[in-house]
């Protein structure tokens, strides 16, 4: 009889050096698991809750109703000829969406560590599915949002298609955001508890109780620099039929967003192979 002779085959599996290529097509490789885990959370966000869904309006609405009295009845705050309290909602509701979705993608690697340390996968999935399930808590309370601005007879003006790209905006800076907080998050434990105070901190420096016209002109277009002006300023300007598009400031935040972003992903990447040996 002959003698059959068999090669065996061995691949080695080695970590990436460097900065690492951003690989779009293995995301949608993996577009199923984007799903699952963005439906995941949006589950386990209302589950076992008593209020359920209403907690995506009672936060933003709680916080309209102080800042109208203190800021729109005793400050006195400007909020040009629109009624203080849809002029508050209204960045209230991209606000916290943003400070919502930045919270749950920073957290997100720390949270799924079971996962990383035993699958592979494209780890920038999970914070991008943390981001996106925040997207319904955003359209629960915009319907809200709707319905007290026809209560106050406010008639949106035709910039109001432009409405989806300041949604978008909004996630971009969160994913933003997110991808860096996240993957610092795993490196430094501590980070976690810099989050609340940075989002609180951002809440203060963004125009949510106060028109980005109090802004000195010189220094507007550098306000801009804060991702959440351009997505604030651009809600009111599409749903309250304001006269004036934010201009400038909206040019600057939308370049400081892509910034951020290309600059989370690329560290994200990079960082993206040691998640699953210090996570």
């Amino acid at each position: 009889m002959g003698k059959t002779n068999s090669a065996r085959l061995t691949t080695t599996v080695r970590p990436s050096s460097g900065w690492v290529a951003l690989r779009p097509r293995e995301l949608w490789d993996y577009r199923e698991l984007f799903y699952f885990l963005t439906w995941r959370d949006i589950k386990v966000r209302y589950k076992q809750t008593a209020l359920g869904a209403a907690w995506a309006v009672l936060q933003p609405f709680l916080t309209m109703v102080v800042f109208s009295l203190f800021f729109g009845s005793l400050a006195g705050i400007p909020s040009g000829g629109t009624p203080y309290p849809v002029f508050a909602f209204a960045a209230l509701v991209p606000w916290t969406f943003f400070a919502t979705a930045v919270a749950l993608a920073s957290n997100s690697l720390v949270e799924q560590e079971r996962i990383l340390a035993k699958v592979y996968f494209p780890r920038l999935i999970v914070p991008a599915a943390a981001v996106l399930a925040s997207l319904v808590d955003l359209a629960i309370a915009f319907v809200v949002l709707l319905i007290m601005i026809l209560v106050y007879g406010i008639v949106p003006s035709a910039a109001i298609v432009t409405l989806p790209f300041f949604v978008m905006l909004a996630a971009l800076a969160a994913l933003a955001v997110g991808l860096w907080l996240s993957a610092l998050n795993v490196l430094y434990r501590d980070v976690r508890y810099v989050i609340p105070f940075l989002v609180q901190l951002w809440l203060f420096i963004s125009p949510v109780a106060y028109p980005s016209s109090l802004v000195p002109q010189p220094w507007d277009a550098v306000y801009g620099l804060n991702p959440m002006a351009g997505v604030i300023e651009g809600f009111r300007w599409a749903l309250l039929g304001e006269a004036e598009p934010p201009g400038p400031m909206l040019a600057v935040s939308v370049a400081a967003t892509a910034a951020l972003l290309v600059g989370g992903l690329l560290y994200f990447r990079r960082m993206e192979r040691s998640f699953a040996d210090v996570v």
